[in-house]
């Protein structure tokens, strides 16, 4: 399935808007932190994250695009300005735009 590109603003796409996490969500695990030349060739191809396991997407600097591949596919600009919010199961990916710096959180619900 191809995406169709969605007008931005705002670090978000006009039609959609980034998911959120669950009140109780908690922190549990977080990746490194990766530039443009380190993300691992994973986060650029579709993967998702297990049952009941968020993720958030945290630009330290430049821009990332978040790509959800689901029923209606959804794109998004990442900055520091705007993480992105990876819900269970659902196939995404990243693709750094230029120089960036970003690490990925992984969180569930009511547990420290």
């Amino acid at each position: 399935m191809r995406l169709k590109p969605h007008p931005l603003r705002s670090g978000r796409s006009a039609k959609f808007t980034v998911k959120s996490l669950p009140s109780d969500a908690v922190v549990y695990q977080r990746t490194d932190e990766f530039s443009e030349l380190t993300v691992p060739t994973a986060l650029r191809n579709r993967h998702s994250t297990k049952a009941g396991v968020w993720a958030r997407i945290c630009v330290l600097e430049g821009r990332l695009r978040y790509r959800i591949h689901c029923e209606e596919p959804e794109e998004h600009i990442l900055s520091p300005d705007s993480s992105g919010v990876v819900e269970p199961e659902v196939l995404h990916a990243v693709e750094p735009l230029g120089r960036v710096r970003f690490f990925v959180e992984f969180l569930r619900r009511g547990e420290a």
